[in-house]
């Protein structure tokens, strides 16, 4: 297949260095097309108003000055000249679950891609330190021999994060959906004079909720997860509630 790879860890980042090596040696056509430095926690973000620099560094591999979806948008529309199979997004460095996935730039280059009409997969894996992206990249080396592949469609991603274990500890793969999670100590104070100061995100690791049937619960207890995500962001649900104001109300047909 003709793959594009991209990233929000940066070009040179182990994970899409991995999965690159490992999809090369099955025998894909490999575009790396990637920030030239980490733009985690980017979202769906594009450059405006801003040259963007784009560099060749080797071939069919391109470093671009700008956000993950940037990175999306130029290899689909100027660098690729040609149809593609399949884009992947990562492997992250740490997982992409529950509210993660609006914050990550790893999942927003493939929702970009997905949305220009590819099919598109993010995969992450579950940990910030000694992550084991080899093993990664062989479960999606295989689960791509399997026709993985195949279940992606248009404007639909399919979110996939794996355990940070050994290959032989993996216990096999779930079908989850998209769990919740909470941060403590969110932000830290780094500096203070009068009512000014500085602050830096991270604070402490998440606290997940591992619901039954959620992808934290999959990680946790060593599965991969494949969670679908979809695009749709109208909230059906809410129409009845906002149809009974605006008819109390007399705003459905206002008189002349």
């Amino acid at each position: 297949m003709k793959i594009l790879l991209t990233n929000d860890d940066g070009i040179m980042a182990a994970g899409i260095r991995a999965l690159a090596a490992e999809l090369r040696a099955a025998g894909h056509l490999i575009y790396v097309i990637a920030p030239d430095s980490e733009r985690s926690a980017a979202s769906h973000s594009i450059s405006l108003r801003k040259d963007i620099p784009v560099k060749k560094i080797a071939a069919n591999e391109w470093a671009v000055g700008g956000t993950p979806v940037d990175c999306s948008v130029i290899a689909l529309q100027k660098i690729i000249t040609e149809p593609i199979d399949l884009v992947i997004s990562g492997i992250n460095a740490g997982q992409n679950m529950g509210e993660d996935v609006l914050y990550s730039g790893t999942v927003a280059a493939a929702v970009e891609a997905s949305l220009m009409g590819n099919k598109a997969i993010a995969i992450s894996i579950n940990s910030y330190s000694n992550q084991k992206f080899e093993v990664a990249a062989q479960w999606m080396r295989k689960m791509l021999d399997m026709g993985f592949h195949n279940l992606a469609k248009s404007h639909q991603v399919l979110n996939v994060n794996i355990p940070n274990l050994d290959s032989k500890q993996i216990k096999g793969i779930r079908l989850t959906k998209t769990g919740h999670r909470k941060y403590y100590n969110f932000i830290k104070v780094t500096e203070e004079s009068g009512d000014d100061f500085s602050y830096r995100i991270g604070g402490d690791l998440p606290v997940w909720n591992t619901d039954h049937g959620t992808d934290a619960e999959a990680v946790t207890e060593g599965y991969i997860s494949i969670t679908p995500l979809g695009f749709d962001l109208t909230n059906g649900e809410a129409f009845p509630d906002i149809l009974e104001w605006l008819e109390t109300n007399k705003l459905l047909k206002l008189e002349s």
